[in-house]
């Protein structure tokens, strides 16, 4: 899907305009990077907060894929979208909000397109199972899990990182599995030390989330590292692991 060992998702936490992708997707090429993340919908629990720029930014998404050879990794929220998005998207997103949402489940198992399917925010390890195979049930096997978080009652972190969902959903479904730092965590200062642990524990690689400036992000502000957090992030996250 994006390859088989240390994959590396990086980009804002949403797409905001045209400007800021292309810096972003300048800079991450740069680094080597060849996955971004690209959400048009940003599902938010308060119908007052940001949600995305919708369809809309599908053109931002065209002239971005004209101009780097990167993929594009965006949320899907409804079935509608799928022959809309299709051209535009590498790798269809399920959010944690959509992992239960079984009819979109089945309209992407009918399609080609590569899944990264998140992990719902209370869901447990066979819930998340049963998730991926609403997908392979039509026929498409090209899924990547991805733990974000689930709930907890310990507000130090935005989420709690359950990294034994690593091993245990390896183990049950034989699927490449990633880790959404940046929503699990809801901080940077920490994000090197879990993304080790994560790695160590047999993931498959990482999301993280990136903007030019952070401070000014329409969403999820404190948890997107600048371009020098990332870089220091890149120096530190694969090294002494011995994978």
């Amino acid at each position: 899907m994006l390859g088989n060992e240390n994959i590396l998702i990086a980009g804002p936490c949403a797409v905001e305009n045209y400007e800021i992708m292309l810096q972003t997707a300048e800079y991450l090429t740069s680094k080597g990077i060849t996955a971004i993340r690209a959400n048009l919908f940003k599902p938010r629990t308060s119908p007052h907060n940001f949600q995305g720029i919708g369809l809309e930014g599908l053109d931002v998404l065209a002239r971005i894929k004209q101009s780097h050879k990167i993929k594009l990794v965006s949320e899907i929220v409804d079935v509608r979208h799928i022959s809309e998005m299709m051209n535009y998207v590498d790798v269809f997103q399920v959010g944690s909000r959509n992992m239960s949402n079984f009819e979109l489940l089945r309209e992407l198992g009918r399609t080609a397109n590569p899944i990264l399917l998140k992990r719902g925010m209370s869901a447990t390890i066979e819930e998340f199972a049963y998730a991926a195979e609403y997908i392979s049930c039509g026929g498409n096997n090209n899924i990547c899990l991805c733990e974000r978080g689930i709930r907890s009652f310990d507000n130090e972190t935005r989420n709690m990182l359950d990294l034994s969902c690593i091993p245990l959903m390896k183990a049950k479904t034989r699927l490449p599995i990633i880790v959404d730092l940046s929503h699990s965590l809801g901080r940077k200062d920490i994000i090197v030390e879990m993304g080790k642990a994560a790695l160590a524990c047999g993931a498959s690689g990482l999301m993280v989330e990136v903007h030019p400036e952070p401070q000014n992000a329409l969403s999820d502000a404190a948890q997107q590292m600048n371009f020098d957090e990332f870089d220091s992030f890149l120096s530190n996250i694969f090294q002494n692991l011995n994978l």
